[in-house]
C-alpha cells in the first residue's frame, strides 16, 4: 500500500496529529477508558483463549520457544505507533498481532524496525512474521508468504460539509493534494484521472504534490486545495483528531487493486499454516472488530485469512 518514502511523510505528517489526540474521546468497548487513545495500553488480547486447530498446526520449534517475534515499523498512527510512554506498541496491527500469538498459545516479542528492513529480516531469520500493512506486491510474493489480514485503500477528504459537492468519480479539473512518493501520487490518481475524466473527455484531475499528509490538510483547511487523496486508515485518524475540519468521502476511492493488506513469513514457512489459521480465528472473534472500530477503521474488516498467491 505504501513505498517506504509515504511511510516517512505520513509519520512527519502525523506528528501534530498525534500531539492533538490528548483532546480526543474515550475508548469504547471492553477497551472503554477515560484516557486518550494515545496513552492506553491495555492488550486486547487479555481474556482471549488459544485456539486448539491453530496451535496444532504449530511447529515443535516454535512451541518449545513460546514466543514469536513480530517486525512492525512503529511510525504510522493509527496502524502502528508507540503509546505516549515511548515504550508500548500500540494501534491496529499491534493488537491483531497480540491477537494472533494468543491463539497460538505463544508470547509476542515486538521489533521495531525500519519498514525496508523488514523483509531481509525476516528472510535472515531474526523475525518470525510481521504486520506492518503490507500490500502483496509481485515482488514480496517472491519472498514471502503472505495472509490478508485487514483492507487497505484509499480515501479523499475534502472540506467540511464538502461545500463543492464533490465525489469519487466528479474530481475533474480540482486541485488534489497527494503526497510525495506514495501511491496516490504515483499510481492511483494518474488512474483514477485517466478512468473518470481524460476518456470521458472531460479536464484531468490536477495532482498537487506536498511533503507531507499534514501540509495537505492544512492547505485544505485554508482552501487552497480541494481535497486531499491518501491513505483512508490516516485519513480516518486525522478526521478523529481533527474534529470539524474536513470530510472523508465514502466509499474508498476504487482503485481496481486489491486493497486488503498481508501479514507476513517467510517463503515457505512451517510456520504459514498456523499463522493463517490463527488469523483466521482472529478474523471471527469480537476483538478484531473492537479493535478496528476503536481507531476508527471499521471499514476495513475483512472474513477471509486468504494465503495470496
Amino acid at each position: 500500500m505504501k513505498t517506504r518514502h509515504t511511510i516517512h511523510t505520513a509519520a512527519a505528517g502525523l506528528a501534530v496529529l498525534l500531539a492533538l489526540s490528548a483532546c480526543g474521546g474515550a475508548a469504547t468497548g471492553s477497551q472503554a477508558t477515560d484516557i486518550p487513545k494515545t496513552q492506553n495500553t491495555r492488550d486486547i488480547s487479555e481474556g482471549v483463549q488459544p485456539d486448539e486447530a491453530a496451535v496444532a498446526l504449530l511447529p515443535e520449534s516454535y512451541k518449545a520457544k513460546g514466543e514469536l517475534t513480530v517486525a512492525m515499523d512503529l511510525s504510522s498512527p493509527p496502524m502502528t505507533f508507540l503509546a505516549e510512554d515511548n515504550a508500548t506498541p500500540i494501534g491496529v496491527n499491534p493488537d491483531l498481532a497480540r491477537l494472533v500469538a494468543k491463539k497460538l498459545g505463544l508470547k509476542l516479542k515486538f521489533e521495531n524496525t525500519a519498514f525496508d528492513t523488514i523483509i531481509p529480516g525476516i528472510d535472515g531469520g531474526r523475525y518470525d512474521f510481521t504486520a506492518t500493512t503490507m500490500s502483496a506486491t509481485e515482488e514480496r510474493l517472491k519472498v514471502l508468504d503472505m495472509i490478508n489480514y485487514l483492507k487497505g485503500g484509499s480515501a479523499v477528504a475534502v472540506a467540511k460539509g464538502n461545500p463543492l459537492n464533490l465525489a469519487n468519480d466528479a474530481l475533474c479539473g480540482k486541485n488534489i493534494g497527494v503526497t510525495k512518493g506514495s501511491s496516490q501520487q504515483l499510481k492511483h490518481l494518474p488512474n483514477v484521472s485517466k478512468w473518470t475524466c481524460e476518456e470521458k473527455g472531460n479536464q484531468a484531475i490536477n495532482a498537487i504534490t506536498l511533503p507531507n499528509v499534514q501540509e495537505a490538510l492544512t492547505q485544505l483547511d485554508s482552501k487552497r486545495i480541494d481535497g486531499v487523496f491518501y491513505d483512508a486508515s490516516a485519513l480516518a485518524w486525522a478526521k478523529e483528531q481533527q474534529p470539524g475540519h474536513f470530510t472523508v468521502l465514502e466509499p474508498r476511492m476504487d482503485t481496481r487493486t486489491d486493497t486488503n493488506v498481508a501479514m507476513g513469513l517467510k517463503k515457505g514457512s512451517p510456520l504459514t499454516p498456523a499463522l493463517q489459521k490463527a488469523i483466521q480465528s482472529v478474523l471471527e472473534t469480537p476483538e478484531y472488530k473492537e479493535s478496528l472500530d476503536y481507531w476508527g477503521l471499521g471499514e476495513s474488516a475483512i472474513t477471509e485469512a486468504k494465503i495470496r498467491q
